[in-house]
């Protein structure tokens, strides 16, 4: 990004992105770049979220930022309309009639190093970091340790239980928190970790031979097969938790730019908004007291 005393544009903010998370490394199949605002748009202020929903949009209006810097595409998939009756076509409207520039970086962020799963390593205090499923040879992507999650070396062993309650501590809460599947009393000492859905590393960690393997969205029966066969212990956190880290490294890239001032969304963009435990035996299931009334 220039270091002139200059405001910097869209497309500067944009040229310093694409110089950590080139287009190039992210797959085929995803939407990522800049999806709205003009180039040319001054940028005092960005938002940095990993959904762009209602709630992050709202919240960016509120900030007055001039741009949003997203994990997820908003336009992932193809759509015939953009009109405000539409949720998204809501979303595009609201931004452009606030003039609002949107960027996503995605799965080039993924296998950026550092990158998504390097931030989510990092709140677990992983060291003698490798990537889970390194980059294709050949590909934009490969070498220097690029790929999807990361394999790492937990700084003392824990025991799995043990570990869960960390990953609970150190990750953004949620209403779901950190569940695992595997024997509580497993010693824990090399984790894998992918930031977003990974179930489809499930058959990478096994062979990478790891004791657990922390990602997000694991399934029923994948996950039953896949202790069923001897694989590792599994850690499954909520979406939104896994990749929120991500955000504080992008923030550090943009405010070491001179003129962007980068705030950072934690709203919890988690659907799952209530969990709650089997009663303790002999405890009722609600609480069955009549209400104190006066009068």
């Amino acid at each position: 990004m220039s270091t002139t005393t200059a405001v910097p544009t869209v497309a500067d903010v944009v040229a310093e992105l694409e110089r950590r998370y080139p287009p190039a490394w992210a797959e085929e199949w995803d939407r990522i770049g800049l999806v709205l605002g003009e180039p040319g748009g001054t940028v005092r202020r960005v938002l940095c979220v990993v959904d762009v929903v209602p709630e992050t949009v709202a919240e960016a209006l509120d900030a007055g930022v001039e741009m949003i810097i997203a994990h997820h595409p908003l336009l992932l998939r193809g759509v015939s309309s953009v009109a405000p009756t539409t949720y998204k076509g809501r979303i595009i409207h609201q931004l452009i009639k606030a003039d609002v520039a949107l960027y996503v970086a995605h799965t080039n962020a993924d296998v950026a190093v550092p990158g998504v799963s390097d931030a989510l390593a990092a709140r677990l205090g992983l060291v003698d970091l490798r990537p889970l499923q390194p980059a294709r040879p050949g590909s934009p992507a490969a070498g220097a340790g690029r790929g999807a999650g990361r394999i790492g070396r937990l700084p003392h062993p824990l025991t799995l239980a043990e570990l869960t309650r960390l990953a609970a501590a150190v990750l953004p809460a949620t209403a779901v928190g950190v569940r695992a599947a595997g024997d509580p009393n497993r010693t824990v000492r090399t984790l894998a970790v992918c930031g977003g859905a990974g179930d489809g590393f499930l058959a990478d960690a096994a062979v990478a031979g790891v004791d657990a393997y922390l990602t997000s969205d694991l399934r029923h029966h994948p996950t039953g097969e896949h202790l069923a066969t001897g694989g590792p212990a599994l850690l499954d956190a909520t979406h939104w938790a896994t990749e929120r880290p991500w955000l504080d490294d992008l923030a550090a890239v943009l405010r070491a730019a001179p003129g962007v001032e980068t705030l950072v969304s934690d709203l919890d963009t988690d659907p799952w908004t209530v969990h709650a435990a089997a009663p303790a035996a002999g405890e009722p299931a609600v609480d069955d007291k009549e209400p104190d009334r006066e009068g």
